[in-house]
Parts: C-alpha cells; sequence; structure tokens
C-alpha cells in the first residue's frame, strides 16, 4: 500500500478529483496550503504598494492506493494537473505500513 501525496494549484483540483474517480479511485482528503519552490513566490500590487507573497496557495490531496495502482494514479494527477508552467507542483509516494478502518476493525487493503 502507499500514500500518494500531490501538491497541485488549486484550480486543478476537479480536474485531479474527476481523473482519479474515473480509474476508481474512491476517496481522498484535500487540503489547503501554501509554500513555494523554484518559483519563490511572486510580487502582487494592492492599492498602489508592491509587496512580496512569499507563500503560494497550493492544494494537498492524499490518496491511499494498493500497489498495483499506484502508476495509474499518478499518471491520472500529472495528466489533470499539468499546465507546463513552474508551479505545477510535485507528487510524493511514501509506504504505508498499516491501514485500519475505525468503524468496521478492517485492516490494509480492506480499509482502503
Amino acid at each position: 500500500m502507499k500514500l500518494i501525496s500531490a501538491i497541485i494549484k488549486p484550480f486543478k483540483l476537479d480536474d485531479v478529483r474527476a481523473a482519479l474517480s474515473e480509474i476508481g479511485v474512491s476517496g481522498m482528503t484535500v487540503t489547503e496550503v501554501k509554500g513555494f519552490g523554484r518559483q519563490r513566490g511572486h510580487t502582487e500590487l494592492y492599492r498602489g504598494a508592491e509587496y512580496v507573497v512569499d507563500f503560494v496557495p497550493k492544494t494537498r490531496i492524499e490518496v491511499a492506493v494498493k500497489d498495483a495502482l499506484v502508476d495509474q494514479v499518478t499518471e491520472a494527477i500529472i495528466n489533470a494537473a499539468k499546465t507546463g508552467k513552474v508551479g505545477d507542483g510535485k507528487i510524493f509516494i511514501t509506504d504505508l505500513e498499516r491501514v485500519l478502518r475505525i468503524r468496521t476493525g478492517e485492516a490494509d487493503d480492506q480499509a482502503l
């Protein structure tokens, strides 16, 4: 089992959700986050004054999947979230040691 965490541009969330639904991903966790990578933030003009925005708004999607689905899920996220511009985001894949469903007590693959 793997935990796939993707940091994407907020306006791409609906596209990514639809792409994941098409391949059978039934659940995800979505968080509004802020951060920066190579783009290092940007400057904005507000009421005639210029100021630096250090942290850019992003959306983090977390999906727990069986090992067999990892490539399909990452490909779906990339295809749906890619704009070709700086700041498209990143995908992190980590191993999941154990998963438990609280309501039923199901474990591991059955809990996904």
